[in-house]
């Protein structure tokens, strides 16, 4: 299980993406450009000290990625409020990415077509959006309770 996010905007979304991955054990893709730079202290502050527990993997574009050699297995789950099938009808896989775009605009037709499955998480009406990495947790939650990939409790 992978959690990728696409061209991120907000510094304190990806530093708080980065705690999510390294707490759950799950790497993280950041697909770029980003809209600040990687050094930005919002994202250090966010992240806190989990950076060095983070298993993290910067590209530079979404090219890039499609050609990482993580990206070979598993399929492409991309999270959108045009999604097809609500998270929790999924059946998710251990070898799966799940992907969310940019807090301002998603992302870009050639992402939606690479994916493997467009998927929403159900809001009540009257609702626009969850935050970025609640979404994700959601998403990451559901998933690795469907495969059993939760990180075993600590003693």
């Amino acid at each position: 299980m992978r959690l990728a996010l696409f061209q991120p905007d907000i510094p304190q979304n990806l530093g708080a993406a980065v705690r999510l991955a390294a707490c759950l054990g799950v790497p993280l893709d950041v697909i770029g450009p980003c809209a600040f730079p990687l050094s930005d202290k919002k994202l250090r502050r966010a992240a806190l000290d989990y950076g060095p527990e983070a298993v993290l993997a910067l590209h530079d574009s979404w090219a890039a990625f499609l050609q990482a050699p993580e990206r070979k297995a598993g399929r492409l789950l991309l999270f959108t409020t045009r999604g097809a099938q609500a998270h929790h009808a999924c059946d998710y896989a251990p070898g799966d990415t799940l992907l969310f775009g940019r807090e301002s605009a998603g992302v870009p037709e050639e992402v939606h077509a690479a994916a493997d499955l467009t998927l929403i998480i159900p809001i009540t009406a009257g609702t626009r959006s969850l935050n970025l990495v609640t979404a994700a947790a959601i998403a990451l939650g559901e998933a690795l309770r469907r495969t059993g990939g939760f990180p075993p409790l600590s003693p």
